[in-house]
C-alpha cells in the first residue's frame, strides 16, 4: 500500500474535516501517481512518525504548469486559496523553495473510502 503523505501541519484540519481534496506536487509526477491506485492519506514528518487519516482512491492525475491551474485546483488544494498568486505564496512555504506560474506541477485528486 502506498501513502499520499502532507508534511505540513497545515494540512491536519483540512484532511481531518474532508475539505482537501487535491494535492499540488512539484514537477511531473505522474509516474509515482496513478488514477485508481489505493493509498493512506498520512500525515507527519518525514523518517518521523506519521498518522493515518483514511484511505483514498486517487480519482485523477494532471500535470500543469502553475499559471494553467483551475479554481477547482485551488480549491482542492486549500479552500482559502483563490487565485495563483496566493498559491504560489502558499507552496513556497510547504516546500521552502520558489515558484514560478511556468513552473510543472502534478495534481493529484483523491476520495475518501469509506469502510
Amino acid at each position: 500500500m502506498n501513502a499520499l503523505n502532507f508534511y505540513s501541519s497545515n494540512y491536519h484540519n483540512q484532511l481531518v474535516c474532508r475539505r482537501k481534496t487535491c494535492t499540488i506536487r512539484r514537477g511531473d509526477k505522474s509516474e509515482k501517481y496513478r488514477e485508481g491506485d489505493i493509498v493512506w492519506v498520512t500525515v507527519g514528518k518525514r523518517f518521523a512518525q506519521r498518522k493515518k487519516i483514511f484511505t483514498a482512491v486517487i480519482d485523477r492525475v494532471l500535470v500543469k504548469q502553475v499559471s494553467q491551474l483551475t479554481k477547482e485546483d485551488l480549491q482542492g488544494e486549500n479552500p482559502d486559496i483563490t487565485n495563483i498568486d496566493d498559491l504560489i505564496i502558499f507552496l513556497k512555504s510547504i516546500y521552502e523553495k520558489t515558484f514560478t506560474p511556468t513552473d510543472l506541477v502534478t495534481l493529484v485528486y483523491f476520495s475518501e473510502i469509506i469502510e
